[in-house]
């Protein structure tokens, strides 16, 4: 059980880059300014990663407790699959929401 609990920790860590890839991506392909792409495809990870890291992350200063937390998280992955379907990756985001929901069930089951 162990081994499946350090394994969901794991997938959190890759779902959590996931959301920054996703994120950079649809601020990549916006059919906008060469400016605008830039500013959107580093500024919309770079604002998530700051929000992670100063309420969510386990480590943080600022560390929101339940279930101030969850809805912090629930607005980030939504920004990153909204990203994803507004980017015509509709199965990715589908994908990307489903592994959020199992993994953040497991995350509340596991009491991790």
């Amino acid at each position: 059980m162990e081994i499946l609990k350090f394994g969901n920790l794991g997938a959190r860590f890759m779902l959590e880059l996931c959301v920054l890839a996703s994120l950079g991506y649809w601020g990549f392909t916006l059919d906008k300014g060469l400016f605008v792409k830039w500013v959107c495809g580093i500024g919309a990870p770079l604002a998530a990663a700051i929000i992670w890291g100063s309420f969510v992350a386990p480590k943080s200063q600022h560390f929101l407790d339940d279930p101030l937390r969850l809805v912090v998280e629930i607005l980030i992955f939504g920004a990153a699959i909204l990203a994803l379907f507004s980017s015509g990756k509709t199965g990715l985001a589908w994908l990307l929401a489903i592994a959020f929901i199992i993994n953040r069930s497991l995350l509340i089951v596991w009491k991790q």
